[in-house]
C-alpha cells in the first residue's frame, strides 16, 4: 500500500492504538513492521488467528505473556562467543519460563485453537538450562555462593579477611580515637582505610588513599592491615574470575540452545500480537469481517474507529454487487469524509487481521490498492493549487487504477467552474467504473445528483440534515441524493419569506423537480424505517415465540422417551414372565406324554410356539381401546385371542365371571378374562345399517383442511367428507394437506387411487395451493 494513502486514511493511529495492547516488546517490533496484506489467504488466515484470541477473551482467559524478553541480541552475543552478564541470563530464564506458562496454557485450553496450538508447538521447554541459570543468579542478578564449590570457598576466605581487617581498625577507633577525624571505618580504592587527623600522620603510619576537601582529614590504610587488605584484594580477584568462568559455562550453553530459543522468541512474538489484535477488537467492540476477494463489502451499524463509541454514529454500506460505485451529495460537516475514511480504514484494518468496529456479519473484500483522494491538499511549495494538487493525485490513482481497486474521491472535481468539474467528475467516474473498480465518491455538485440515476452500476447517497436543529445527523443514506436546505435554513435563521419565494422563483425547473424528487424520497424513507421497525419487533416477537415452542417440545421429547423406556421395562418384565410361565406348561405336558398318544414334533412346536409368544407395546390409545373391549361379553364357541401368548384359540367353557377355559392349538389352559381378546362371536348377529340421505339443504365445503391431523384421523375425516361431498353433488373438491414431510399427501392420493367414487386426482395448481392441496374428481 501507498505511505500516502496510509497516512490519509490514519492508518498510523490505528497502530499506535494496537501497539498500546501488546505485552511485549516482540509484539511491538511486529506491530511496527506491519502492513495491509493483499493475498486473499493471507488475510483469511491473520482473521482467523485474531478471532482465536478473541474466544479466548470470550472465555474469560487471560494469554500469560509476562516475563518474556526480547533476548535475541544476547542469542546473537552468546554464538560469537561474548560473555553474558547477569542481567541477560536472567532475562533468558524468565522468557523460557514465560514461553513455557504460554504453551502449556494454549494446549491445556478447553477448546481447539489450530492457529495458536501450530504456535506453541515449537516452543522448545527448556528446563534444564532454566534451572542451571537460577541455580547460580538470584533474582537480583548476584550470582549465589552455591553456583560452584570454588566460589563458595573463596567468599567464605573473603568473609574471613574482612573480619579481621575490622577488628584491627576497631582497635585503632578506640585506642587512638583522639587522633581520628571520626570513629568510623570506610572503604578508599577497594581498601579498608580509617580518616586520620592531618596532624598525626606520621603517629599512625601506613599508606594514605584519599583525604577530605579541606586537606585536614587523610584517609589511611595503617601498615598492619596492609598485608590482610592485600590478601582481600587477591581473594576478590579469585572471586572475579570465579564468576566470569561460571558466565562463560552459562553462555555456552545459552549459545548451544540458541536456535531453540530464537524459534520460541519468534512465536512468542507472533502470539503477543495476534493477542494484541484481539484485545484491540475487544476494546472496539469490534466482529470478525467475512473476507471475499470479489470486491464486495456489506458493512452494518460501522463506524469510524478513531472516534469514540459514544460520540460516533453508526452506518450501514455497501458496495460490489448490485453497484460499483456510490455517490455522497450533502452539507459540509454533514460526515461525508467521515464515511470515506471509516470505509477506506476499515478496509485496511481487515487486510492487517484486525477486525473491525460493525456488527457481526460484516464482510470486506480485499483490493491490491485502495486509493484516496481526501482533504485540502493545497501545496505552497510546488506552487500548487487545491484544485491542481487533487488533479495531480488523480493523475497517480489513474495510471494504476484496476478491478481489484477500491477508490475514494473527496469532493470530486471541486476547487474549478462548477460546470466543468462536475463534467469532468463524471468523465473520471465512468473511467473508474469501467475498470470495475470500487469507488465512493462526495461532492456538492447538483448535476452529479442525476449522474446517479443515469448510470447502470451507480447509486446515489447523502447524508441527513435536520433543518429544525441546523445540524447533520451523519447519518448516511444509500439511495436518497442529497438536497440543497438552503432555503429551509434562511427561513429558520428568519430570513424574509419574500426573499426566499422571489429566490425559488430564480432556480430553474428541473431543479425544483429534483428537489421535490429528492423530499418524497425523504418521506418515503423515514415511513419505510417505521414499518421495518414495527415488521423486526414482530421478528423478535416470532423468534422468542418459536423458542418457546422448541423448549417446550424439546420437554415433550424428553418425557416420551422417558414414558417409552418405562414401557420397555414393562414389556420386557412382561415378555419374561410369559416365558416363565410357557416353560411351566411344557413342562407339565412333557410329564403327561406318557398317558397321551401326542408326537414328539407336536411338543416341539407348541413349545415354540410358547417360546415366540411376546406381548405387544400397546400404545396409550390401543391400551383405552383394549380396556373398553374387556368389558364385551364372551361366550363358549367364540373365537378369542390369548394375548399371553399372543395366539388365537376358542372358549371351551366360562369357569367363573373372571376366568375361562380355552383351546389353543394342542392346549387347555385357564385364564383371565383381561388376557383374552374377542375376535369373531359364535354366531354373528348382522344387522342392516339404515342409511341416511342427507338433502340438498346441507351444508358441505368444497375443501376440507387435514393439516394438523393425525394420519389416522386425517384419512377417516377425508373417508366422511368424501361421502358428504358425493351425496352433496359435487364434481370437484380440494384436499387441504400441506407440504410438510408428504406423509398426508401421499395418504390422501393412496385414498383417491382406490375409491371407486373418485375419477381422478391432482396437485393443485400455483393458485389453488400448489404442493399442499390434491384436487379431487368425483364420479
Amino acid at each position: 500500500m501507498n505511505e500516502r494513502i496510509l497516512h490519509v486514511l490514519e492508518y498510523n493511529k490505528i497502530l499506535k492504538q494496537l501497539n498500546n495492547q501488546a505485552a511485549t516488546s516482540l509484539g511491538k517490533d511486529l506491530i511496527d513492521a506491519i502492513s495491509p496484506s493483499t493475498d486473499y489467504i493471507e488475510v483469511k488466515q491473520l482473521q482467523e488467528e485474531t478471532d482465536e484470541a478473541v474466544q479466548i477473551i470470550r472465555l474469560n482467559k487471560v494469554i500469560p505473556l509476562g516475563g518474556i524478553y526480547d533476548i535475541r541480541p544476547s542469542l546473537k552475543r552468546s554464538v560469537i562467543g561474548g560473555l553474558l552478564n547477569t542481567e541477560e541470563c536472567l532475562n533468558i530464564a524468565s522468557t523460557i519460563y514465560g514461553g513455557r506458562q504460554t504453551k502449556n496454557f494454549i494446549e491445556n485450553i478447553e477448546e481447539t485453537f489450530p492457529h495458536l496450538e501450530r504456535l506453541v508447538d515449537v516452543i522448545t521447554p527448556l528446563r534444564e538450562l532454566e534451572r542451571q541459570i537460577n541455580s547460580c543468579i538470584d533474582d537480583h542478578g548476584y550470582v549465589m555462593d552455591n553456583a560452584s564449590a570454588k566460589l563458595k570457598g573463596i567468599r567464605s576466605a573473603i568473609r574471613t579477611h574482612e573480619t579481621r581487617i575490622r577488628e584491627k581498625l576497631d582497635n585503632y577507633i578506640r585506642s587512638q580515637s583522639s587522633m581520628l577525624s571520626d570513629a568510623i571505618v570506610t572503604i578508599r580504592n577497594e581498601r579498608y582505610v580509617i580518616p586520620v587527623k592531618h596532624e598525626y600522620r606520621g603517629t599512625i603510619g601506613g599508606i594514605v588513599h584519599d583525604q577530605s576537601a579541606s586537606g585536614a582529614t587523610l584517609f589511611m590504610e595503617p601498615k598492619s592491615i596492609v598485608d590482610l587488605n592485600n590478601q582481600l584484594q587477591e581473594s576478590a580477584l579469585k572471586e572475579k574470575q570465579e564468576i566470569e568462568r561460571i558466565l562463560r559455562v552459562l553462555s555456552e550453553e545459552i549459545a548451544a540452545n540458541e536456535a531453540a530459543l530464537n524459534e520460541n522468541v519468534k512465536a512468542l512474538g507472533k502470539i503477543d500480537f495476534i493477542y494484541a489484535r484481539a484485545k484491540l477488537a475487544k476494546k472496539m467492540k469490534a466482529a470478525r469481517p467475512k473476507i471475499n476477494n470479489q470486491g464486495i463489502i456489506k458493512m452494518q451499524q460501522a463506524r469510524h474507529p478513531l472516534i469514540p463509541i459514544d460520540e460516533v454514529v453508526a452506518n450501514d454500506i455497501e458496495i460490489g454487487e448490485s453497484y460499483l460505485s456510490i455517490l455522497i451529495t450533502g452539507p459540509n460537516t454533514g460526515g461525508k469524509t467521515v464515511t470515506l475514511k471509516m470505509v477506506g480504514l476499515c478496509t485496511l484494518m481487515a487486510q492487517s487481521g484486525l477486525q473491525i468496529p460493525a456488527l457481526d456479519g460484516c464482510e470486506v473484500a480485499v483490493f491490491e490498492h485502495v486509493f484516496a483522494d481526501i482533504g485540502d491538499e493545497q501545496s505552497i511549495e510546488q506552487n500548487l493549487s487545491t484544485f491542481s494538487s487533487h488533479m495531480s493525485n488523480i493523475v497517480e490513482i489513474m495510471k494504476q487504477v484496476n478491478r481489484k481497486s477500491l477508490v475514494l474521491f473527496d469532493e470530486i472535481g471541486a476547487g474549478t467552474d462548477p460546470q466543468e468539474g462536475a463534467a469532468l467528475a463524471m468523465s473520471i467516474l465512468d473511467e473508474v467504473i469501467s475498470r470495475k473498480a470500487r469507488v465512493i465518491a462526495t461532492t456538492h455538485y447538483p448535476e452529479l445528483k442525476a449522474y446517479g440515476y443515469n448510470r447502470e452500476h451507480v447509486i446515489n447517497a447523502s447524508v441527513e440534515f435536520d433543518v429544525q436543529t441546523l445540524q447533520p445527523t451523519y447519518r448516511l443514506l444509500i439511495g436518497v441524493p442529497g438536497r440543497s436546505n438552503a432555503f429551509e435554513i434562511s427561513r429558520r435563521l428568519g430570513l424574509s419569506d419574500n426573499i426566499i419565494n422571489e429566490a425559488k422563483d430564480l432556480i430553474g425547473v428541473d431543479s425544483k423537480s429534483v428537489e421535490n424528487m429528492i423530499a418524497a424520497l425523504e418521506s418515503s424513507r423515514k415511513q419505510a424505517e417505521k414499518e421495518y421497525e414495527k415488521a423486526h419487533q414482530i421478528l423478535i416477537d416470532s423468534e422468542n415465540l418459536k423458542n418457546d415452542l422448541q423448549k417446550e417440545w424439546k420437554q415433550f421429547e424428553h418425557k416420551r422417551e422417558k414414558l417409552y423406556k418405562k414401557a420397555e421395562e414393562k414389556a420386557e418384565t412382561a415378555l419374561r414372565k410369559a416365558r416363565e410361565e410357557a416353560e411351566i406348561i411344557v413342562e407339565e405336558m412333557r410329564n403327561m406324554k406318557n398317558e397321551t398318544s401326542l408326537k414328539e414334533h407336536e411338543w416341539i412346536e407348541a413349545k415354540k410356539m410358547l417360546e415366540e409368544a411376546k406381548p405387544n407395546l400397546a400404545s396409550k390409545k390401543k391400551k383405552e381401546h383394549d380396556k373398553k373391549a374387556s368389558s364385551v361379553k364372551i361366550q363358549p364357541g367364540d373365537d378369542i385371542k390369548l394375548l399371553t401368548v399372543n395366539q388365537e384359540g376358542t372358549v371351551l367353557e366360562q369357569i367363573s365371571d373372571h376366568e375361562f377355559l380355552v383351546q389353543v392349538g394342542i392346549m387347555k389352559v385357564k385364564v383371565k378374562r383381561d388376557d383374552l381378546q374377542l375376535i369373531k362371536k359364535q354366531k354373528e348377529t348382522i344387522e342392516k345399517p339404515i342409511a341416511t340421505i342427507k338433502g340438498s339443504n346441507h351444508h358441505v365445503s368444497t375443501e376440507i383442511d387435514l393439516r394438523g391431523e393425525r394420519y389416522e384421523d386425517a384419512l377417516l375425516r377425508l373417508e366422511k367428507y368424501v361421502d358428504d361431498a358425493i351425496l352433496a353433488g359435487y364434481p370437484k373438491v380440494s384436499i387441504i394437506h400441506g407440504k410438510g414431510t408428504g406423509a398426508l399427501r401421499k395418504g390422501v392420493q393412496d385414498f383417491a387411487k382406490n375409491h371407486p367414487n373418485i375419477h381422478s386426482h391432482r396437485s393443485g395448481s400455483a393458485g389453488e395451493g400448489g404442493s399442499g392441496v390434491t384436487v379431487i374428481e368425483l364420479i
